[in-house]
């Protein structure tokens, strides 16, 4: 037996099943009792009441939302709500949509071959119901399986009622000898063919508002009207959908009377800390390569989160667009990919990122960023080259705020000294290079490393010691990634600072005008 619809033990081989009517009445895992009056609002709450009260996750995979969004979306489904996700991009809410085909039975029974999955003890289609009439004990039974109860349109403003509720279809009664006026010729819509499940609809605001009235029915009454019949379709579904709060001016609004049969409406959110968001790009980056060993160090999975963090408070970012968490994830794929292709050109078995690689990423960043007229103004490339600076410099006073003095490195620079570092370079020649700036990798030690690591660790972290002295204008880089001394401001000479102090004197001695 199931227990709140999931079988701890795997899944039953069909072969088991009951294959007709009469088999399933007998059932009683299928029982008329049983499945006639389970709706699917009912089927998700009771699953989620199991999982609560097993402490299981809710939602595995979802990373940051356990105190804020999901608590509101397990009190939605406990309230057999329909409910929106409202949020800027790129913060999972489909992912969270899709996710809850997991609180769904393992596998639901309905009439085979039919298109809307009618319930085998209260079908709505007539061909369900003359089926059943005819032979209630010999109809046929198929099973769903939940990620087949699932169907998720993407709103575009060229979608019509047809599609979504359905309409005539000719060539049905052509072919089946049917008048036009028949139920038999009806084609169903993808909300009907929902039927027993969960329908999504993305980016709800760019339906057409008069498509958006076409909900109405199925939100408050449960049903939907298919054109030119007197027939209503009293459906058992879900219907959860999600916006981004930009297309209420930008493209379109959700029509209000939509909105008030909405039960909860929803709010995501970015990641609340550089953890947090580590954690999701570490989760959804392709990061595992074929062929070489990589080492992603902790330093850099940071300053390509910071990123993303800097973007989101630019001044030159479009706010109400957002930056999409799918910018740190891109840029760590491409950070990879050209951290694999040096090691493959150098022969080095170990692959190792560096920050060089970062902003060898910047197409992977450019693309996610909708810039202000300022932005527009310098170009996404030096804008986005600014981030990465910031980035580093946040990621930099981490490990070294205050407690590591970096005059040594600082006055070799000073004194003249240049190094130029390029990210195609293989790790020992950039090492043995790195080795002539004085108490350079002494300082290595506050980034956990103790100076025995291979070549390529090494050079990732004096490179980032380098880049973080840059960012905070201690020394200066060319594009070509030349390090050199950097602008010191520049110093009044001593005769100007004695005539300064003369004119004081005579300023404080000479008497005031009566």
């Amino acid at each position: 037996m199931w227990v709140g619809g999931r079988d701890p033990g795997g899944t039953p081989a069909l072969s088991h099943l009951p294959q007709t009517l009469g088999e399933l009445r007998r059932n009683p895992q299928f029982s008329e009792e049983r499945v006639r009056g389970r709706r699917v609002k009912d089927e998700l709450r009771e699953n989620l009441l199991v999982r609560l009260r097993r402490d299981e996750p809710v939602f595995p995979g979802i990373v940051g939302y356990d105190d804020t969004v999901v608590p509101q979306v397990v009190n939605a489904i406990l309230s057999r709500h329909n409910f929106i996700l409202l949020g800027l991009r790129g913060q999972a809410k489909s992912r969270i949509l899709r996710a809850l085909t997991t609180l769904l039975d393992q596998l639901v029974p309905y009439l085979a071959g039919c298109e809307i999955h009618d319930n085998p003890y209260a079908p709505l289609c007539p061909r369900c119901r003359h089926l059943v009439a005819e032979d209630p004990q010999a109809a046929r039974i198929a099973y769903l399986a939940p990620e087949e109860r699932y169907v998720e349109k993407l709103a575009t403003p060229d979608v019509t009622i047809a599609d979504l509720i359905g309409d005539i279809d000719p060539i049905k009664a052509a072919k089946g000898g049917h008048e036009l006026g028949s139920e038999l010729t009806v084609h169903y819509g993808l909300l009907p063919r929902a039927n027993r499940g969960i329908f999504a609809v993305n980016e709800l605001p760019d339906l057409a508002g008069k498509i958006q009235v076409g909900l109405f029915n199925i939100m408050q009454e449960g049903d939907v009207q298919i054109k030119g019949y007197p027939v209503r379709l009293p459906l058992d579904v879900l219907l959860v959908f999600s916006a981004n709060p930009e297309d209420y001016t930008a493209r379109g609004k959700i029509v209000s009377p939509l909105k008030d049969r909405i039960g909860s409406e929803i709010r995501t959110h970015y990641p609340a800390t550089v953890q947090e968001g580590v954690a999701i790009t570490t989760q959804e980056a392709w990061i595992d390569r074929n062929g070489h060993q990589l080492q992603v160090p902790e330093f850099i999975q940071e300053v390509i989160e910071h990123t993303a963090f800097v973007a989101r408070e630019d001044k030159r970012v479009d706010k109400r667009s957002g930056v999409s968490q799918r910018l740190p994830i891109s840029a760590m794929e491409n950070v990879i990919s050209n951290a694999e292709r040096r090691a493959i050109r150098s022969g080095e078995k170990l692959v190792v990122p560096r920050v060089g690689d970062i902003y060898a990423a910047m197409p992977s960043i450019t693309g996610k960023l909708e810039l202000e007229y300022e932005g527009e103004l310098k170009g996404a490339d030096n804008v986005a080259r600014d981030i990465i600076r910031a980035a580093v410099a946040r990621t930099y006073d981490r490990y070294f705020h205050g407690n590591n003095n970096m005059n040594q490195v600082v006055q070799w620079f000073d004194l003249g000294g240049e190094i130029q570092l390029r990210d195609s370079a293989s790790a020992q020649d950039m090492l043995h290079k790195l080795r002539g700036i004085q108490g350079l990798l002494d300082k290595l030690s506050a980034l956990g490393l103790s100076g025995k690591e291979p070549s390529e660790v090494l050079v990732s972290a004096a490179e980032f010691i380098l880049e973080g002295l840059y960012a905070h204008k201690r020394i200066g880089r060319s594009e070509e990634r030349l390090f050199t001394a950097g602008e010191k401001q520049p110093r009044r000479e001593k005769q100007n600072l004695r005539e300064d102090d003369e004119e004081r004197e005579f300023r404080k001695q000479r008497r005031p005008f009566n």
